[in-house]
């Protein structure tokens, strides 16, 4: 019993069960729930959520009156933090195999206490945006809506999570022009942030193919094949990279747009789809997705010094 006594052999060290027992209860639970649902929302999430709020007026022009902006960027993040809840709540028993730290299958929050903090968020960033106005607290709303029928239903579906989340995404910068009283303004990044997520979430589906078939999801590539949802992905950025000079022949945008666009965000789409074809693996796609989240930044810094 050699490994026996090895262990005994520090009285002062703790096992490796006591250890894992001393860490699965801790001196403070209180904390440990309150921290869970914390973790719930996923802070960076959220904090992203009511950044792109911001931008989404910023290249309007102005970002007056602050007031007006800032409650937008606190409704938007109230509603990203519950979305992201119920997200939790559904996906519970995926997460116990493949994301067992998660607050829920942790067991640091219950599953109705998830729901009822998810419900008390998405009804208070929608109330938020109704200190704005009408029509903001209808956009609130309908997002609310739209991002919990997308956990509940439309995750693993063909093409329509995919959708949602899009114009979810679009969404948020039409809620920061809405918030200075610009929503034209911000209708063309809210446009192209719409095509550049489709575009995006398809190839995260290709890139998730084996992990989404275990769970039982019906994504695109599942549904019709890689092939497939390659080509739609294809579609839809060709697509971008023919109306992203639009804007600058239609005199809404000058020739910063332009030579931004074109050597930021075209050149790197171009890139993308050249790359996705020739290696469609999981390990590529995932860079090429993040390579594509930071090109939405190019994107709108081309906006911007474009105005």
């Amino acid at each position: 019993m050699p490994h026996a006594k090895a262990a005994s052999s520090h009285p002062l060290r703790p096992r490796r069960d006591q250890r894992s027992s001393h860490f699965q209860q801790p001196r403070f639970p209180w904390f440990w729930h309150l921290w869970g649902h914390l973790v719930l929302t996923r802070p960076v999430n959220v904090f992203i959520g009511g950044l792109s709020i911001f931008v989404g007026a910023l290249v309007t022009g102005t970002v007056q009156p602050l007031q007006r902006v800032l409650l937008a960027c606190i409704s938007g993040a109230l509603v990203a933090a519950g979305a992201n809840a119920i997200n939790d709540y559904f996906d519970v028993e995926i997460d116990r195999r493949n994301k067992p730290y998660r607050p829920l299958p942790a067991g640091r929050v219950t599953r109705r206490a998830a729901k009822i903090q998810a419900l008390l968020l998405l009804a208070l960033g929608s109330a938020f945006g109704g200190g704005i106005g009408v029509l903001p607290l209808l956009v609130a709303t309908l997002t609310a809506v739209l991002l919990y029928v997308y956990s509940w239903r439309l995750k693993r579906t063909v093409l329509w999570g995919n959708v949602t989340v899009s114009v979810a995404t679009a969404l948020a910068f039409l809620y920061g022009g809405l918030a200075v009283g610009r929503p034209w303004a911000a209708s063309i990044p809210a446009g192209f942030a719409f095509l550049f997520h489709l575009g995006r979430e398809v190839i995260k589906d290709v890139e998730d193919m084996h992990g989404d078939r275990l769970e039982g999801a019906v994504t695109l590539p599942i549904r019709h094949g890689l092939r497939t949802a390659l080509g739609v992905a294809t579609a839809v950025y060709a697509l971008v990279v023919l109306v992203t000079p639009l804007p600058y022949f239609g005199r809404v945008y000058g020739l910063a747009y332009l030579v931004v666009v074109l050597a930021g965000v075209d050149t790197v789409v171009a890139y993308v789809l050249v790359q996705m074809w020739r290696r469609p693996e999981p390990v590529v796609l995932h860079r090429l997705s993040e390579l594509l989240k930071a090109d939405m930044f190019v994107g709108l810094v081309a906006i911007y010094v474009g105005r």
